[in-house]
């Protein structure tokens, strides 16, 4: 059996795919992109270790969903795959893309068959078309390549070649101009790159739609009153000689759904994202926060359906503003304001409520998986 170990790069950017949710976070059913892409390469051959990068700002929620080793990805693939590397104590190692969900089993027991071959093993794709670079002249196709992942390289060939200052997109290229030697075999189209959804209709056609469940969770906050300081509820100002207090501006029922929207995601609680010892968020103001979170849900494959608010308050009193924090709220989470329902209510002077001494609100929101075949009307 071979020493390997297996990388998958998922911690781009997403840029060309162009929608809110990132491809590696579009859902095949109930998973994302990236661990479908990861479970399918992990069954084609008994790995060492199977290492995925992330974006810094999602290893934390990749964790929530498999054992795999989930590292810190870099600025660019490049980086990415140093990152990983440092991890790798195998003597060779294939890299793929997370974008290469559909990654064929014969496909990768090819490449592992051309071990001691060369130093790195790429597939490709011929050319059928004519090309032309720029305004020159035609370029015989038939010296052409399209370079596909995953590749077999060496460790320590791929370790040496990635010292180079120079970018490169592939393994291959890398120790190539390294001067190490490169084995092309003929790759395959089921191994085509997620790039778009209008160029890859192939390979969206042969996912699993996502899922219809939706997610619901809870959130709770309580702020005591501070004197002379303002007071948000719900990112609005109310008429009032004293505010929360709190690290931030104390806005209890921001809090509150902030928590009720992570919890649907399992993305942990407020406390995780905006610890209150971080100087950062000294007196910020809670709209912010929401708009962070809603911008992770987004980018993670979520759509938010509705949330619902019971603000419990002795004073001040919370009626005339309750329309007013449903439109705001509304055009944070990019909803409209019939899904954001605002109550309020006291503790018929019970309790710390009742007593005047702060304000508790309870909170719950509901989540949906955003669903990328109905935006561009593929069937599948």
């Amino acid at each position: 059996m071979l020493d390997v170990s297996l990388i998958v790069l998922s911690a781009g950017a997403s840029n060309r795919f162009k929608m809110k949710v990132k491809k590696q976070w579009i859902r095949v059913g109930d998973i994302p992109l990236w661990l479908h892409a990861t479970n399918n390469l992990s069954k084609t051959y008994s790995f060492k270790d199977v290492i995925v990068t992330g974006n810094a700002d999602e290893i934390f929620y990749m964790r929530k969903f498999t054992d795999f080793k989930i590292i810190e990805g870099g600025d660019t693939r490049q980086s990415s795959l140093v990152n990983a590397l440092q991890h790798v104590r195998t003597k060779y190692v294939l890299i793929s893309d997370a974008a290469r969900c559909c990654v064929p089993t014969s496909l990768v027991q090819r490449l592992l068959s051309e071990t001691g071959n060369a130093d790195a093993v790429a597939p490709y794709l011929a050319v059928v078309d004519t090309v032309a670079y720029e305004d020159n002249m035609a370029i015989h196709r038939d010296k052409v390549k399209l370079i596909q992942t995953p590749q077999l390289s060496l460790t320590r060939a791929l370790r040496e070649a990635l010292r180079q200052k120079s970018e490169f997109t592939d393994e291959s290229s890398a120790i190539r101009a390294n001067g190490g030697n490169v084995k092309y075999i003929l790759g395959d189209t089921a191994a085509e790159k997620l790039t778009t959804l209008d160029t890859s209709s192939n390979i969206l056609s042969s996912l699993k739609t996502p899922v219809k469940s939706c997610f619901y969770g809870s959130g709770f906050d309580v702020h005591s009153f501070e004197e002379a300081k303002p007071m948000y509820l719900g990112g609005v100002k109310i008429d009032a000689d004293f505010g929360f207090k709190a690290h931030s501006d104390g806005d209890v029922a921001i809090h509150a759904l902030i928590d009720a929207l992570l919890a649907a995601a399992g993305g942990g609680d407020i406390g995780e994202w905006f610890p209150d010892f971080d100087e950062r968020y000294k007196n910020i103001d809670s709209v912010k926060l929401l708009e962070n979170i809603c911008a992770f849900l987004a980018k993670v494959g979520f759509e938010i359906v509705h949330c619902d608010l019971t603000i419990i308050a002795q004073k001040p009193k919370i009626s005339p503003y309750k329309q007013a924090i449903s439109k705001k709220l509304a055009s944070v989470l990019n909803i409209s304001s019939a899904h954001v329902n605002v109550k309020a209510t006291t503790t018929e002077h019970l309790g710390f409520i009742g007593r005047e001494e702060g304000v508790g609100v309870l909170a719950s929101a509901t989540l949906k998986y955003y669903d990328w075949t109905v935006n561009e009307n593929i069937n599948c």
